[in-house]
């Protein structure tokens, strides 16, 4: 974090919101909001899933106009009609949600719209060079002709920053911009951000991270429930007090005491290997308990996962509650009492563009119908009101979409929609990714309940306070292969992080 030089400071924003407020129907979800973006700074705004953040961010980008209030840029009012608009000032959003057209390759979508021409003719070599040259800015080696369909989630997310940065924006308002990078990414990205800081560039930053937040922010902006609530220089405003300011009350403890496990094994794989990403691995899930899975981004727990729930192709041996399954057969997976529910909740997980109720019956859908034909949809309604109530779902109406959701609610609705098929066994692959600190307590919380109810559970997670505050034991893999299995007073970070990069891989078992 560096203090904002005075000029800075005294200089008129480039970029303010006035007075803004914002009704979907009859739903405010912001209310009378100011919030300024200055020429070199760094200005944070945090707050929980639903704050109205995401609102905030689209309407000072020009992909909503305000029910109230107004913009001005440079001290002049101004009023976008759309991001085009925006976008000819100099603001540019980065969305937390991809904004690629997925077939198309990686340089089609950087100059999507603004493309480079001789005459009638595309200059494509000049476009792939500038592409490499962005893309190398973020230490991405992408190849500019590879089609985003193709790329794995943080390259994505690398080309939304690259194409931003190739659109010399005044104003650049970055939404989760971290939420799927690596450390390593992440810090690179923070380089990229102290860089066009210096350079003058206005820089709007909103993430649930707020070790980044503290790391790199010069003023911080609060919104809670569509109110700001403070706006403070990031100097001296704890994590802590970030935190509470977000939620409005007291955080003491994050992670709720773990339930002891039974000894009775209910999930047993042995030699499984899912071609390309994981080899052998072999390991026990006792019932009640919560078993971490930790690692470097690449080691292939996921795909191991995956592999375990029957969705991808594996070979070796799964046994459910006694008895084998047969791998690649999910339905007969989930017959046997094994859930899986999905890092990526958008593309895999939910459906979107569908409502909530028709999200949450989708795994449990025979449940729900009569003599095979009919769905009940009373039985339905009824279910959704039980899950609002259970995951404290907050929908500004229960029959919008689920995309209309916030992140941390999306979560909530996978959550319900998995335990509505009453699962003895869950997979929880990132479950707090992009979620605010109020709704990870909850999460956790859940987590535990489940864990105490006899319930056993498998957490994936790229964070290791979360798996650490979370497991029993956990599974370490490196490079797919399991390195090594911690419990009780071994779980360290230093420990995890150990075999995660393998300095203490365990010797092979003899054949």
């Amino acid at each position: 974090m560096s203090a904002l030089a005075p000029e800075a400071a005294a200089a008129a924003p480039t970029l303010a919101a006035r007075g803004i407020s914002r009704l979907f129907g009859p739903n405010q979800v912001l209310f009378d909001v100011d919030f300024e973006l200055h020429p070199g700074e760094v200005h944070a705004l945090i707050g929980e899933n639903g704050a109205g953040k995401s609102t905030l961010m689209k309407i000072l980008g020009g992909y909503l106009a305000p029910s109230g209030g107004g913009l001005e840029v440079d001290g002049r009012p101004a009023a976008f009609a759309s991001h085009r608009e925006a976008e000819a000032e100099g603001v540019i959003l980065i969305h937390q949600e991809f904004n690629l057209a997925m077939p198309l390759t990686v340089e089609e979508n950087m100059f999507l719209g603004r493309e480079l021409r001789r005459g009638p003719f595309l200059r494509s070599k000049d476009m792939q060079a500038e592409c490499r040259r962005l893309l190398a800015r973020l230490d991405c080696t992408v190849d500019p002709r590879l089609r985003c369909r193709d790329l794995s989630v943080p390259e994505r997310q690398m080309v939304e920053i690259a194409k931003a940065l190739g659109q010399n924006a005044r104003v650049l308002i970055m939404d989760e911009p971290t939420a799927v990078l690596t450390a390593r990414e992440t810090d690179v990205l923070l380089e990229q951000i102290e860089r066009l800081r210096a350079e003058g560039t206005a820089i709007l930053y909103t993430s649930h991270k707020l070790g980044e937040v503290a790391r790199i922010a010069d003023r911080v902006t609060v919104l809670r429930d569509g109110h700001r609530v403070a706006s403070r220089a990031a100097e001296g405003f704890t994590e802590h007090a970030m935190a509470e300011a977000m939620v409005g009350r007291e955080l003491s403890n994050l992670f709720p005491p773990k339930a002891v496990p039974g000894a009775e094994t209910v999930l047993e794989v042995r030699g499984l290997t899912v071609p390309g990403h994981a080899r052998d691995a072999s390991f026990r899930l006792r019932k009640g308990e919560v078993l971490g899975f930790a690692g470097l981004v690449g080691a292939g727990r996921t795909e191991l996962m995956e592999g375990v729930a029957g969705l991808r192709p594996a070979r070796g041996e799964v046994e459910v509650f006694g008895r084998k399954v047969k791998t690649e057969d999910p339905r007969a997976m989930r017959e046997a009492g094994l859930a899986y529910l999905t890092e990526d909740r958008k593309e895999k997980g939910l459906l979107l563009g569908f409502p909530l109720q028709e999200n949450l019956t989708l795994l449990a859908l025979d449940r729900f119908t009569r003599g095979g034909l009919r769905i009940d949809k009373a039985a339905e309604a009824r279910a959704l009101t039980r899950a609002v109530e259970e995951f404290d779902l907050r929908a500004r109406d229960l029959t919008m979409d689920a995309g209309g959701l916030s992140g941390g609610n999306q979560q909530k609705l996978l959550l319900a929609k998995t335990m509505l098929a009453e699962p003895g066994i869950v997979i929880i692959d990132e479950p707090t990714r992009g979620i605010d600190i109020g709704t990870k307590s909850q999460i956790y919380a859940f987590i535990a309940a489940l864990a105490a109810a006899g319930k056993s559970v498998i957490v994936v997670s790229s964070e290791l306070p979360e798996v650490i505050g979370l497991a029993d034991r956990i599974v370490v893999m490196n490079r797919g292969r399991i390195a090594g299995e911690l419990e009780g007073e071994a779980i360290s970070e230093s420990a995890i992080l150990r075999l995660a990069m393998g300095l203490d891989e365990k010797e092979p078992e003899p054949a």
